[in-house]
């Protein structure tokens, strides 16, 4: 059966001293709780080793928000895969909109970079998603589509288990716009098919589909009722402890 989860993306927010104290709070909250989900806090690079000493990772996963296409080397200022996994974090995610929108990242740049996060033990959270004139053009399916094939469809069936996915509806992240929840479980229906064509129903059925556009408190329960909707990538929300347990009790 495939997990429900609730991932945090604190982007390039907090400092370190803020990030520590958020990841406490949120640590604190899941104290004396079972959620019914697996809960993931993904931070900037700076903050990850000291993190991990403080969070329970029974109760919190702990994830980077990129990593290079290259295991070492001459390329100032990149953090690799092998540098992610040896602060204890366990998750990555990659591909994320803003990632492929201000940094360039190609479908090419993120196969590779799949492929050493899985290497190195980690758990890729890989993003997918139509920017706001692909939804009103009717493209989006097949947007969403390529950059599934174009990315993971070198991996095994095997592999390709090891990933999570997130559906990020790129014209709702940030804008105060929401996808709907049917509109929502369309695309997530839509992106376990692709999977279920080349991996199969068993590969299909167990990988979870989080949503990432916009997901609050306040809708999250409805979004999370939806059958292939198996939890959220959350941003802004996940900034504040409170929000963001509103959001892991949704479920």
């Amino acid at each position: 059966m495939r997990k429900n989860i609730v991932a945090g993306n604190w982007k390039m927010n907090t400092t370190l001293q803020e990030g520590v104290k958020l990841a406490e709070e949120v640590n604190e909250a899941l104290k004396n709780v079972t959620p019914k989900c697996d809960v993931v806090i993904c931070v900037p690079f700076t903050h990850l080793a000291t993190i991990n000493g403080v969070i329970d990772s029974a109760k919190l996963g702990l994830g980077a928000e990129n990593c290079a296409d290259h295991l070492s080397g001459a390329y100032t200022g990149e953090v690799s895969a092998p540098m992610v996994a040896s602060t204890g974090a366990t998750y990555v995610i990659l591909g994320h909109s803003e990632r492929r929108q201000y940094y360039g990242e190609t479908s090419e740049t993120l196969k590779t970079k799949v492929r050493l996060a899985l290497d190195n033990k980690l758990t890729p959270i890989f993003c997918i998603g139509e920017v706001l004139e692909q939804r009103e053009n009717g493209t989006h399916f097949d947007v969403v589509k390529a950059q599934i094939e174009e990315a993971l469809f070198d991996l095994s069936a095997e592999d390709f288990g090891k990933l999570i996915l997130a559906y990020e509806p790129v014209w709702a992240i940030g804008t105060g716009k929401t996808a709907t929840d049917d509109q929502a479980e369309e695309m997530h229906a839509f992106i376990r098919g692709v999977i279920a064509d080349k991996f199969g129903t068993e590969v299909a059925d167990n990988t979870s589909i989080l949503y990432g556009g916009s997901c609050k408190p306040s809708n999250a329960a409805a979004l999370f009722a939806k059958p292939n909707v198996d939890g959220g990538l959350i941003g802004g929300a996940s900034l504040d402890a409170a929000s963001f347990m509103g959001i892991v009790n949704a479920f």
